[in-house]
């Protein structure tokens, strides 16, 4: 998958230096992926949820943070 913004990532990890390693797995387990559809995501991240309109919410650290992301499955972007 190509993940459009990592500067949004960085840039609130930056401020919140106790999510950086989380999100950082995140996105390097993102990256790597090929999704199709919502059960491959569910393959990858256990507790995602659909919460429509393309939108997924990601737990982060067990909950501590949330990640909510649009995702494309036609042209693999998120």
């Amino acid at each position: 998958m190509r993940i459009i913004a990592k500067r949004t990532l960085v840039e609130y990890y930056t401020k919140n230096p106790k999510a950086k390693s989380a999100l950082e797995n995140w996105y390097e387990t993102t990256s790597k992926a090929e999704w199709k559809n919502f059960a491959d995501i569910q393959n990858t991240f256990a507790t995602v949820s659909s919460v429509g309109n393309h939108r997924y919410v990601f737990n982060i650290k067990g909950n501590d943070y949330r990640l909510i992301v649009l995702i494309k499955f036609t042209i693999s972007h998120v």
